[in-house]
């Protein structure tokens, strides 16, 4: 795709109808854009560098929240969780939380940090290719051969944590975590649905926040806190028993065309879903998984 590389970033443009100039990983990154106003001004240049994008959006790194420049901005809703205290954060906890985790313990699963080897890619796949399916929609690591899953896992492996579930010594749930200097953010977490009444899931979200407090981190951030309109999940529920809170952050948008400045005044920059009431997205959401899951069982009686 087009890029452009500026401040040691990779400005890349996505979208057809509305062209969105974003940095590329700008949730992995270590740092923000020093200089946004060079980029603006480099961008709106864009015939030399072959680019033609409409709107260029940015954000600040959590957990910094003040406003620090004049361009448009809408607020980021991110999951985050303090993790300067272990203790106080699992005291924080529901006692059903608590309980998942002791669970775990109990039902025999070990959770330690792995090493990125031949073992914990073969696991990984094997994780994966549990289902075609999940939460409702394809799985899109579903099939994949192993160098196809080391490349996936192998982007910011020098300042990553692998967090993994193990029951009788096969891996049945991982979690990656990236350091981003004060902070660190979840790139993944998946378990096998077939051992979830062990609840790896909670036990590696406990490690995690254990490995965070150890590094001196301020805060482990999950995603999004909320999803565009959508306001319920079992996602966001799961995140908010687990001491996950919604961070408002800035993130700014700058027209670089006029049909950019119309965009963003109609707020066709949000997307489809960004747009919709949050009914109709919860119901779009449902009608998808239900459609997912019945294409699931074609396939495996056609098998």
């Amino acid at each position: 795709m087009p890029a452009w590389s500026v401040q040691g970033k990779n400005i890349i443009i996505v979208g057809k109808m509305v062209r969105m100039a974003v940095i590329h990983d700008e949730e992995w990154l270590e740092t923000e854009l020093d200089d946004p106003e060079a980029c603006v001004s480099g961008l709106k240049r864009r015939d030399a560098h072959g680019l033609s994008p409409d709107i260029f959006t940015f954000t600040q790194k959590p957990p910094e929240t003040g406003r620090r420049y004049d361009y448009p901005m809408e607020l980021d809703s991110i999951a985050a969780a303090p993790t300067t205290d272990f203790k106080r954060w699992w005291e924080s906890l529901p006692q059903e939380t608590r309980k998942n985790v002791r669970r775990s313990q109990k039902r025999g699963v070990v959770v330690s940090a792995g090493t990125f080897d031949d073992a914990l890619i073969q696991g990984i796949a094997a994780v994966n290719n549990e289902s075609s399916t999940r939460q409702g929609r394809p799985n899109r690591h579903y099939g994949k051969s192993l160098d196809l899953v080391r490349k996936d896992h192998e982007s910011f492996v020098d300042r990553s944590d692998f967090v993994c579930a193990y029951f009788d010594g096969e891996l049945i749930g991982y979690l990656k975590m990236v350091y981003r200097g004060s902070i660190a953010s979840i790139l993944n977490i998946v378990s096998k649905t077939c051992h979830q009444d062990k609840r790896p899931s909670n036990a590696m979200l406990a490690k995690a926040m254990e490995l965070c407090e150890a590094k001196g981190v301020s805060h482990l951030i999950y995603g999004k806190y909320h999803y565009g309109s959508k306001r319920n999940s079992s996602l966001l529920e799961f995140k908010i028993r687990h001491g996950f809170r919604e961070l408002l952050v800035p993130r700014y948008y700058v027209a670089l065309t006029g049909w950019g400045a119309l965009c963003l005044k109609l707020k066709l920059h949000r997307g489809l879903t960004g747009m919709l009431p949050p009914g109709v997205v919860e119901i779009g959401a449902m009608a998808r998984a239900k459609w997912y899951h019945a294409l699931s069982r074609w396939a495996g009686v056609a098998q």
